[in-house]
């Protein structure tokens, strides 16, 4: 749970503790900029009595320590608990759930941090929605929120689950935001899956977790959860923007649901979590559930090995998939079968076992020695892509995607692709004591 990895965090002498009061606007999130990659307490916050946590899963090292496995096995851990989801227990004690300890009719507790000079407002983005549909069941999504005021959120909602669940219940719907959770709850909430697929059964079979029905709507929320903000997301629209999102650069103004606060729950000494809008956290959270989907996709055409969407790609934008080749044309075919699997990927390199996928210096090593661009460039010159792609069109998200097979040809017409290894040699043996 986030509490026990708090304080594992703390043992080991991983987590930075700021104990000089912190201002949530701009200086908590300079703070968590500074110490990007890094896992952050700020133990006194001006503007709240609640502490606020960020950058607790900011690399995959950090995720791997919390499933207690190792980085390289992540994909294979997500791959797993999406193929066999399990349905968590429910509490025995529902209404003592710590969540249930103290509340409020509006927002004005929470420390929500406003991020960088030009932003619409405070932003909650580490806010994952937890709804309910009768056809389909539960649902949950990550979806970044400006504070309007302190009795209204309005809600960036792309046209996927969650707005079909508004769509199919009239235009409005009662829903439960979750603010503080584990690892498992957050990949879980930013996995995609097919409509009528409860993401809380990912979670539980990453981890296993009981939930609670929320106070108001009872809609099943993780007991363990720091924050429960229950409210109507509205027919009504309301301008959301600008907001820095996984590109570092400010998305656009939209017109978008307006949501009215109902309830705010929360522990009495609870932690407010935020995820740096453009940090390696949110890079993490947000690339690595995509990554098993493109696995996928690409196992159905060939030996697919390993998938990662890199850092400097935003990780949403530019991927690595390494393969097992087998035929020459398999590196094309995962090109295609990549994009299938992440719609709003626009560049992927296709490469060998022997390259380190996460090593940006042998993947253009790969693309140096065995790339000639006439045979190996795939270029899709008009794509649906990613609404967050600065350079695509703001209104159709109309973008170009290119592919690189990076792989070495099956017939090397006596060329020799491989690295050549050097003797080993035992160093401390050889120098001066």
């Amino acid at each position: 749970m986030l509490r026990d990895f708090l304080n594992e965090l703390d043992s080991d002498g991983l987590l930075v503790k700021i104990q000089k009061p912190v201002s949530v606007k701009y200086e908590a999130a300079g703070l968590l900029k500074a110490l990007d990659g890094r896992p952050v307490l700020l133990e006194s916050i001006k503007e709240s009595e609640m502490r606020v946590i960020g950058n607790i899963f900011a690399t995959r090292e950090l995720v791997a320590k919390y499933l207690k496995t190792e980085s390289s096995n992540l994909l294979f851990r997500m791959a797993d608990a999406i193929d066999k989801p399990k349905k968590p227990k429910e509490a025995k004690e529902p209404g003592k759930a710590p969540f249930n300890e103290k509340h409020s009719p509006d927002l004005s507790p929470l420390p929500i941090l406003t991020h960088c000079e030009g932003d619409g407002g405070p932003y909650l983005s580490s806010s994952v929605v937890a709804a309910r549909d009768k056809e389909y069941g539960g649902n949950l999504s990550f979806h970044r929120m400006m504070v309007v005021d302190k009795k209204h959120l309005v809600l960036r909602i792309l046209p996927r689950h969650l707005n079909e669940f508004i769509k199919r219940n009239g235009g409005e719907l009662d829903v439960a935001i979750c603010v503080g959770g584990s690892v498992p709850f957050l990949l879980g909430g930013a996995t995609s899956v097919d409509i009528g697929f409860d993401e809380m059964t990912i979670a539980n079979s990453l981890e296993p977790l009981t939930v609670s029905p929320s106070p108001l709507y009872k809609i099943p929320v993780p007991t363990e959860t720091e924050i429960v903000i229950e409210g109507r997301i509205t027919k009504k629209l309301a301008p959301e923007g600008k907001f820095v999102d996984l590109t570092e650069t400010h998305d656009i103004i939209r017109e978008q649901p307006l949501m009215e606060i109902k309830r705010v729950s929360y522990r009495n000494d609870a932690y407010y979590q935020a995820l740096l809008p453009g940090g390696l956290e949110h890079k993490t959270l947000m690339g690595m559930p995509r990554e098993p989907t493109i696995y996928r996709e690409v196992s159905k055409v060939c030996k697919c090995t390993n998938v990662y969407l890199t850092t400097g790609g935003c990780s949403w934008l530019h991927g690595v998939v390494q393969i097992d080749k087998l035929a020459e044309d398999d590196g094309k075919k995962a090109i295609e079968a990549a994009f299938k699997g992440h719609s709003s990927m626009k560049f992927v390199a296709v490469v060998d076992k022997d390259i380190n996928m996460l090593d940006p210096n042998d993947i253009e090593w790969a693309i140096a020695t065995r790339v000639q661009a006439g045979k190996a460039l795939v270029v899709k010159p008009h794509e649906k892509g990613s609404s967050l792609d600065p350079s695509a069109d703001p209104n159709t998200r109309e973008t170009a995607k290119w592919g690189l097979d990076a792989t070495k040809p099956l017939e090397t017409k006596g060329k020799d692709f491989n690295r050549v290894p050097f003797p080993k040699v035992r160093l401390e043996e050889y120098l001066a004591k």
